[in-house]
Order: structure tokens, then sequence, then C-alpha cells
């Protein structure tokens, strides 16, 4: 997606020169700056204990924002309370404990639609659409399944409110090679379907393959931007981040 393209989209995510962190005095975030355009998939990428899980989290309200701003098309959402952002449109899908295990997979689906249950026809149809296989299985017990179908579900329940944005923290994470490259499958099926998407990922290589844009974090702050595909050939950013993460 080229820059004249961006500048025509509504601009649904704007992270503002952010500090935060979980700890009184200790940040974890130290300026980090993020966009995200209507209809693009934004890839974060970075070392282990760069701030990437961390970032999203600040977003989701789950960790104290204590400099900068947060806005979701241009309302500032900024330490909102997750029921409050999931009603304006953000979705949040954990990398661990991101299913109900004893409820069904059609439970789980229900769960996501809390606040509003009276669309669930409607949206039952959108999710299965991406995903047919959860339409089939709607009975089965969440806690019966593979990693990567529990991604799924994960995925499934978070797109029935029909959010605006979708956060997904390291949807590859634990899984073999071939889930693995089936959960970028699905991410950016979602994507297609026309939902905004931060994703962080441990894959580099693999997230930047299929992203709009990227960000690189590096001790709390955006140390390199860039298309996908630009941040692939950056000579600087394949020798510090993707020559390890990439692999």
């Amino acid at each position: 997606m080229n820059a004249a393209a961006t500048e025509t989209r509504t601009l649904v995510v704007h992270v503002d020169d952010v500090h935060a962190g979980y700890l009184p005095g200790v940040n974890i975030l130290n300026g980090c700056s993020l966009t995200a355009y209507e209809g693009e998939l934004i890839g974060i990428i970075g070392p282990n204990g760069a701030g990437k899980s961390t970032l999203l989290k600040a977003i989701f309200g789950m960790v104290q924002v204590r400099e900068g701003t947060i806005s979701l098309e241009g309302q500032d959402i900024t330490g909102l309370k997750a029921n409050k952002l999931v009603a304006k449109g953000v979705g949040f899908i954990p990398q661990t404990n991101n299913v109900f295990p004893s409820l069904t997979i059609e439970e789980n689906l229900q769960m996501g639609l809390y606040q509003n249950p009276k669309v669930y026809a409607e949206r039952l149809d959108f999710v299965t659409g991406i995903f047919a296989e959860l339409g089939k299985r709607l009975k089965q017990r969440a806690g019966s399944l593979s990693g990567g179908e529990r991604q799924m579900v994960a995925m499934g329940r978070a797109l029935m409110m029909d959010p605006k944005v979708l956060l997904l923290d390291e949807p590859s994470a634990g899984l073999s090679p071939v889930r693995q490259d089936e959960a970028f499958i699905r991410v950016s099926d979602i994507n297609k379907a026309g939902v905004t998407c931060i994703m962080v990922e441990q894959n580099a290589r693999r997230c930047l393959q299929i992203c709009d844009r990227g960000y690189v974090l590096d001790l709390g702050t955006d140390a390199h931007t860039g298309s996908g595909r630009d941040l692939l050939d950056d000579p600087k950013v394949t020798e510090l981040y993707l020559g390890t993460l990439g692999k």
C-alpha cells in the first residue's frame, strides 16, 4: 500500500509517543508510535523484551499508559477498560488461554457477542464464511481442539463483535510449521475480509511477507518502520533482526 492510498483511508488506530509499563516507575514502552489505516495489516516484530506484546496490551487498556495517547478513528481511547474497547470495535486475541475449554465452539463464539447477542446469526455467517471448519464443528468442546484449532476459535470469537481493528498477539506461537502457515493464512483471510489487523509476531520474516507495513520495536520504541517488503530488503533490519528471528 503506497502513501497516496493511505491518505485516502480512515486512520483507525493512532499510537502517539506512548510510554507505558507494568510496574511503578518502570516503562517497557519508551516513546512508541504506530498508525494503522482502514484495511491495513500491520506487523510488529523485534527481539524478545522489545515491548511488542506490551504495545498491544497498552492499546487494549491492559497496561498503564503514563505518557502519550492512543486513539481509535480520532477518538481518544487511552486507558479505557477492555469491555468499553470491545464495544467501540477493538478486538484482542491473546497468545495463550484464548478459548474457554469447557465450552463448545458455538458457546465460545456466543461469548464474543455477549454485548450484542441479537446479531448472532448474521455474525456467525460471517465468521464461518472465513472459517468454514468451525461451522461444521459447533458442538465440539474447545478443550478437545489442537492449538491451531483453538487459535481459529479465538479469532472467530473476536470477529463476532465486528471489530474495526483486531489485535493479534503472536498467532503462530507454539504451533508446528504447517500450523504456523495456516495461522498466517487465516490472518490474511481476516484482513482481506475488511478487518484492520495489528499483529505481533516472533516469526519476523513470515510476518513481513504478508503485512502492508511493519514496525520493528527495540527497547520499547519503533526503531524501523516501512512496508513489509522494504523491511525485508533493508540490510540493517536483516542483519539485526531477521538473522535469528526470521529462521
